[in-house]
Parts: structure tokens; sequence; C-alpha cells
């Protein structure tokens, strides 16, 4: 039987603000259909999306179990946890919930977000989603600014690169610089640098699943007309998202005078993002002939690349994708004639079409949507300079 006080605590659920994880947004979702359970279990690996089920008693917030495990992880000067339904609830408790709530503690520990820093959610990787925690209740940055080491305009200090050509990781010598737009790094600091990127026109991009290091990015940038992509990681995760948000603050600094009649908020959406979708597929050439070979895909804002490994220094290819209105479209299956292999779509461009192939239709039609969404968006000034 739920006692006065829980009844209390639920109540408080109902209040604006309370019904999502005050640090990730998660919203509770059921999936009624065992078909959707299944798939969503199979696919992604869960099969419910969890609300609010904890909340920290000290700090006045409504958290999700995800979230809920990194409070406890500060420790219990930091953060007190208690679950909603399943632990006792003392009157001074439920008092200070019922006196803080989600909203009032945002409005203190996400006072001075920089529009620069990525806020995670529910989705993201666990290094961005636990470094926001505890930037936020534990090294208090958004209340002190002054705590805020990625909004210097200059950091330096060393990463794990993997090799360009062999698996293995090196200790590297990284600097950014606002000042030069660079971010450059050193295998010998002595010497010149091994690399110059210009910040203003590398993207960064969460890849620890498939870089199999839980603390780690992807960097591409232009080298010579083609894109280069380094692979990088830390064993700390707070070096590594200070990296990741020290180089959007520069961007978006350097956008701010590429484009000064811009919006912010225009500006801050083309800044670095994951990738929209990345995955094998087979793609063959234009001749009957031609074999259906397996790269690796990834689509990165309007670029569309493939490789032959997942971790390839550089893309075997680069496809634009520009708005449907320009001569760009892709549909299922392919031309007569042309040999088609199972699950086949066709991407059209106004110089050629690329035939395509998933492993089975779920891929293929994912990958339809992702890239149909792309086609759809008017291009703007801003894709014609960045990557």
């Amino acid at each position: 039987m739920v006692d006065a006080n829980t009844r209390g605590v639920l109540e408080l659920l109902k209040r604006s603000g309370n019904d999502t994880c005050a640090d990730c947004g998660a919203k509770g979702m059921f999936l009624k259909h065992l078909k959707d359970i299944f798939l969503m279990k199979e696919i992604y690996n869960f099969s419910y999306f969890p609300g609010p089920e904890w909340a920290s008693y000290n700090i006045g917030i409504f958290l999700c179990t995800r979230c809920a495990g990194i409070h406890r992880g500060m420790g219990t000067h930091i953060s007190k946890i208690k679950h909603i339904r399943l632990d006792r609830w003392e009157d001074s408790q439920v008092q200070r919930m019922r006196e803080i709530g989600n909203l009032v503690a945002k409005a203190k520990y996400e006072k001075r977000v920089p529009p620069c820093y990525r806020i995670p959610t529910d989705g993201d990787h666990d290094s961005l989603l636990e470094e926001w925690i505890c930037a936020k209740y534990l090294r208090e940055e958004f209340s002190r600014p002054e705590r805020q080491a990625f909004m210097t305009g200059h950091m330096e200090g060393f990463l794990m690169k993997r090799g360009k050509e062999d698996p293995k990781y090196y200790p590297r010598k990284f600097m950014l610089s606002e000042v030069d737009d660079t971010l450059k790094y050193y295998v010998d600091e002595k010497k010149d640098p091994k690399a110059v990127m210009k910040v203003s026109e590398i993207n960064v991009s969460f890849s620890p699943v498939k870089m199999e290091k839980k603390n780690s990015f992807q960097i591409s940038y232009l080298k010579d007309g083609t894109t280069r992509h380094i692979y990088v990681y830390h064993d700390d995760p707070q070096t590594i998202v200070n990296w990741y948000n020290a180089i959007r603050c520069t961007k978006l600094h350097r956008l701010q005078i590429a484009f000064p009649t811009a919006s912010q908020a225009e500006l801050v959406n083309l800044l670095t993002k994951d990738f929209a979708h990345e995955g094998w597929l087979w793609k063959t050439g234009p001749r009957p002939t031609d074999a259906y070979k397996k790269r690796w895909f990834t689509l990165d804002r309007r670029k569309l690349m493939y490789h032959e490994e997942p971790l390839s220094a550089h893309p075997k290819g680069e496809i634009f994708l520009g708005n449907m209105m320009d001569g760009y479209s892709i549909r299922v299956g392919v031309p007569t004639g042309v040999r088609d292999q199972g699950f086949s779509f066709t991407l059209r461009t106004p110089s050629r079409w690329y035939y395509l192939s998933a492993e089975n239709s779920f891929d293929r039609d994912v990958w339809i949507s992702v890239v149909t969404a792309v086609l759809e968006q008017p291009v703007s000034p801003q894709d014609n300079t960045s990557i």
C-alpha cells in the first residue's frame, strides 16, 4: 500500500517539468505491441523508454534510471538518490522536492550554459551525459562560468590517436587555437605539426561503438580536396568532452565572424554533429558487369561517404546530397539492366546514379528515410563551406 509521502511525491510528477528527467529529458513511453517491443529490443537494445523513476531529494529533481546511476557515482555528498515508489520518503524530503522540482533546479544549475555547449539527451553517449551531470552538480560549471575550461579559445594536451595505416593508438600532442582557427597535432613536439586543420571546417563525431573506446571521437576534415578521418580517445571522460566542447565553441566564434547576419540558432545548428547514420552497404559500379562490393557508408550532413572499413583514414568516394528539386532522389530498387542484389535501392544525383544494396529491408528503409530527410532540406550557403 502506498503511504501518504509516496503519494505526495507521485503527485509532484504531474507538475510542469517534473514529468521528464531533469538531466537528459527522458520521458516514459510504453510500447504496447509485442512486435514493437521485439524490434526495439533487437535493434536498439531496449524495449522501454524510462521517464522519471528516481529523485535526488537534496538537489530536488526527478531522474530517469540512467541518470540516477550517474548521480550515485558522484557520491551522497553531492546527490542523494531515492526510488519514487519503492523507497520510504520522510516528510522533510517530500517538502524539499515540493520546494524545488526540475524547473527551479534547471534555473540554478543551467543558468550559464554556453550556446556552443552540447546538451545531451537520453539517446546520447555515456561520456557526454556523465560529464553534463558532473559539470552541473559536481563542478557547478554553469553557475560559475570561470570553471569552464573549454571556453578559453585555447587548449593543448595529449590524446591517443589511431595510426593511419595500423590499428594501434599512439599519444599525440594536440593544440587548439581560436585565434588561428587551427587544430594541430604533433608526432614530435620539437618538429612541425603532422597536421594542421581549420577548426571552422572540421566535424567531430562521437564514435564509442565503432571505435570500441568509451571516451572517443572521430575528427573529419578536408585535406587536398578529400576527407581525412582521425580517431582519438582519452581515458578521462572529462578531458575528451572538454576537447569536444572547446572545438564547438571555437567553431561558433569563427562562424559568427564568417556569417555576421546569421542568427545564433542557425550557427549552432552548424556545429559538430554525430553522423546521421552509418553502416554496411553493398555498392556496384555503372557497368552491368560490375560486381557489388561491401562498403562502410557514413552520412555526414549533406555528404555521403563510403569506405573500405569503418575506421578507414579516407573514404573511397564522397557523394554530395543536394535538394530534390535539383535532380537528387532515392528510391527502392534498381533500373532494368542493372544487377539486383537483395534489398537494392538507387540514389540519383545530376551527375550519376548509384546502385546500392542493404542486408535486409529494415536497413534499406532506414537508409532511404535518412537520405530523403537530407534531400528535402534546402541547401544553405553554409552547406557549401562546411563538411
